[in-house]
């Protein structure tokens, strides 16, 4: 069930509003990238709707971050050069996802590409175990009793399957959106995988 008090939506914008955020976007102008940074769509003292469609039982899960995010919710709300996430605004913000939660399996990890973030992992395993209880500890933070855990790319599912499959029985995978695809592809391809599932 959709909706979570407003209470509950501070706590989280004060523990994790730095790496997360919410599928829920202002709608695009003239450009692909427009407005995909307007995070006053987060204020509930401006609308107080947002609250009814946030929905922590369904949580899109990336890898890391490829650089610092400045303001709260501002994870997959970049319109900086080189961000692709208009991709996933046009892929599900007039979906059913629209409200799902949004974080990172990893956090506070700035590297953009995913063989260092590998490569770092493999040498350090104890900071990926430490990320992975993070993550246990923030989706029970949110609320998020029996998730549905839709994860971007192989090494993020990677990682959470070989952690966490066992406990939580409903992990997807879907493509990342980052690469050579256009915002109209990446839609129809992962709503369909998605579909299937």
């Amino acid at each position: 069930m959709k909706g979570i008090t407003g209470t509950k939506f501070a706590e989280i914008r004060d523990k994790y509003g730095h790496c997360s955020s919410w599928a829920v976007w202002a709608e695009a102008g003239d450009k692909a990238k427009s407005n995909i940074d307007d995070l006053s769509i987060f204020d509930p003292d401006k609308d107080p709707k947002i609250l009814e469609i946030l929905n922590p039982e369904v949580v899109f899960v990336g890898l890391n971050i490829s650089r610092k995010i400045p303001y709260s919710f501002g994870n997959f709300h970049d319109s900086r050069r080189g961000s692709e996430d208009y991709k996933i605004r046009y892929a599900f913000n007039r979906s059913k996802y629209r409200g799902a939660y949004m974080t990172d399996i990893i956090k506070d990890f700035e590297q953009r590409m995913s063989g260092d973030v590998k490569k770092y992992l493999e040498g350090h395993p104890q900071f990926e175990a430490d990320n992975i209880n993070a993550f246990v500890e923030e989706l029970n933070d949110i609320g998020a009793a029996n998730p549905q855990l839709i994860v971007f790319g192989d090494m993020a599912f990677e990682i959470i399957n070989r952690h966490l499959g066992e406990r939580y029985h409903k992990i997807l995978k879907i493509r990342h959106y980052s690469g050579p695809i256009t915002k109209e592809d990446y839609a129809q391809k992962v709503l369909r995988t998605l579909g299937s599932q």
